[in-house]
């Protein structure tokens, strides 16, 4: 049975994003040699990706002209796995091996019983946030980079049940940023 991961880069104070729509500017804070090869570990570990709709647009922007650039393993792994786009709205999904489910809660317990490597939700927001309610959540994984960005928009919003988690790791990182995973209790 595969197992559903989240995989965020949060700032201290909890933002996956500032204002503006992929305003990602303090993951560079984070970003060197540990990171890129905790990114290659988890990319080899996974069978799937998923994605809300805001999400894969700008993932799909991204890595399909990654391919031949700096970025060459990552971009073979993130063009090369199957991926889900979560979205009632979204009609059509270029990337390549890409499929399109309208009711994310509905569906994904049933993709991770159909295979058994991981399924990473990178960023996406308000599928996190809908996972997480739903309790589809196996493993929550975040880097949390060393910045307070005061506005933005939340990882966590209100609404999210109390959950207590495990600890599984907490891993500092040359660039002062620390990785934490969490497990559910």
């Amino acid at each position: 049975m595969r197992k559903l991961i989240m995989w965020n880069v949060v700032t201290l104070d909890g933002y996956f994003e500032g204002e503006k729509n992929w305003d990602l500017s303090f993951h560079e804070l984070i970003w060197g040699n540990e990171l890129e090869e905790l990114s290659l570990t988890q990319l080899r570990s996974a069978d799937m990706l998923v994605f809300g709709a805001n999400t894969y647009k700008g993932m799909a922007d991204y890595w399909t002209k990654a391919e031949g650039g700096d970025e060459g393993e990552v971009a073979k792994f993130m063009n090369g796995l199957p991926k889900i786009a979560c979205s009632s709205s979204l009609k059509t999904a270029d990337w390549k091996n890409t499929t399109i489910v309208k009711d994310a809660v509905a569906e994904i317990p049933k993709l991770k019983q159909q295979g058994n490597g991981d399924m990473f939700v990178f960023g996406s927001g308000n599928l996190s946030e809908s996972l997480l309610k739903a309790g589809l959540f196996d493993e929550i994984r975040l880097c949390i980079a060393p910045a307070l960005l005061g506005k933005g928009k939340l990882l966590f919003n209100s609404g999210i049940p109390y959950k207590k988690l495990k600890l599984l790791e907490a891993r500092p990182l040359a660039t002062g940023g620390t990785i934490v995973r969490y497990v559910p209790e």
